[in-house]
Parts: structure tokens; sequence; C-alpha cells
């Protein structure tokens, strides 16, 4: 938590869906911290201790968003990750959600109710 608001990392690449996860997030009181590759979220994650991570799945390389969660998972991170994906049900037959250690997936175009329910039950 910063300030009493609890802090959700975002990794993506695309600054438009970063921008608009922002305004949402901002606006239930959440804090944000953004990064646009995976290389960075790292860094960003180490640095802020955050308290929910969010990661797309396919950023600068078609596997980015897998590696990042591997990574995290070796840093012994115990925060819950979501995963965000544009390609639906095709995503559970090329990830073990359990294996990777994800909390769940997002689908692109974002539910940001959806969204907003998720993360007010995990963070509470």
């Amino acid at each position: 938590m910063q300030d009493g608001k609890h802090v959700i990392l975002c990794v993506d690449d695309d600054q438009d869906l970063l921008d608009a996860l922002r305004l949402v997030l901002e606006k239930a009181e959440y804090t944000v911290i953004e990064a646009r590759s995976a290389e960075q979220g790292l860094a960003l994650y180490k640095e802020s201790d955050p308290d929910l991570i969010i990661v797309d799945l396919m950023m600068e390389e078609v596997d980015a968003g897998t590696s990042l969660v591997r990574n995290l998972k070796a840093e012994g991170n115990t925060k819950p990750v979501y995963m965000l994906s544009s390609i639906g049900d095709n995503l559970n037959m090329n990830i073990d959600y359990n294996e990777l250690g994800l909390s769940g997936v997002f689908q692109k175009p974002l539910d940001n109710q959806r969204l907003l329910t998720v993360l007010r039950e995990k963070l509470k």
C-alpha cells in the first residue's frame, strides 16, 4: 500500500491500454504503476512491492508475459498476478495457470466492472 491505497503494477506494451487501466483504477482509488515491457515490469516489481500485478500475455515478444510471470515467481512473488489476453479460450490450451501461479485471466477488451469486482475481492 502507498498512501493508504493498494498499488497495482500494470505491464503492457500498448500505451492506450495502460492509459485506460490507469483511468479506471485511479477512479476506483488504486495507485497505478506502469511498465511498457517485461524487463521494466520486473524492475518496477522489485522497486515498488505492488499489491497486485496485471500482465499482458503478448508484448514485445510472444512469450514476454509468461516469461515475466515465471520471473516474478522465481523472485518469490506471493502477490496476485492476473494475465491480460486477447486470444480467448485458446489460452487454456497453451498455458498452465497453476504452473505459472496466476490468480486469473482478464480477456481483452476489458470489462471494467468485472475487473474492479475481482480486484476488490482479491485485495480486501
